[in-house]
Parts: structure tokens; sequence; C-alpha cells
């Protein structure tokens, strides 16, 4: 095989490859990175809300039951549903 095959080969390859990355959509590491951040914020942001009315109610309304934990475990459950929900809903649009 000489050179000119070989170059040939190599560049037929990449076309190939070119064309099947674009037949598998705009997926992107910058799609997967804004995806990563919209699962985190999906989560941090009930998580923060559920601590800050648990620090309000237990300063407000005293008593032996922290409110805080309660309202920061609900927090994260429901930011884990809310991220999966959109994980859920970005493979359906595949």
């Amino acid at each position: 095989m000489n050179r000119r095959e070989t170059v040939r080969k190599d560049v037929e390859a990449k076309r190939s490859r070119k064309l099947d990355a674009r037949e598998q959509g705009d997926r992107s590491a910058w799609f997967g990175l804004g995806m990563f951040g919209l699962v985190g914020w999906s989560i941090v942001v009930p998580t923060l809300l559920g601590i800050a009315a648990g620090i309000w109610i237990d300063e407000r309304w005293p008593s032996r039951y922290s409110w805080t934990l309660m309202l920061l475990v609900f927090g994260v459950l429901v930011g884990c549903l809310n991220a999966w929900w959109w994980v859920i809903r970005e493979n359906e649009n595949e």
C-alpha cells in the first residue's frame, strides 16, 4: 500500500466519523456541561429554599423537631425528582 492510499483511507475514516457525529445530533461537550448544570441547579434551588424555610420556621416557632432538617430532606427529594424529570424529558427529545 502506498502513501497516497494510506492518506485517502485516513481522510475517508475521518469523514465517516464526522458524518456519524452529525447524524447523532449536535450533542457536544457544551451540551453535556449545560445538562450537568441544569441537573445541579434543579437540585440545589429546592434544597436551599427548604433550608431557608426551615430556619425561618425554627426561629418563629421553636419545637423539639427541626424543621430545617425536615425541609432540607424534602428539598433534596423534590430536587431529585425535578432533575429526574429533566433528564427523562431530554432523553425523549433524542
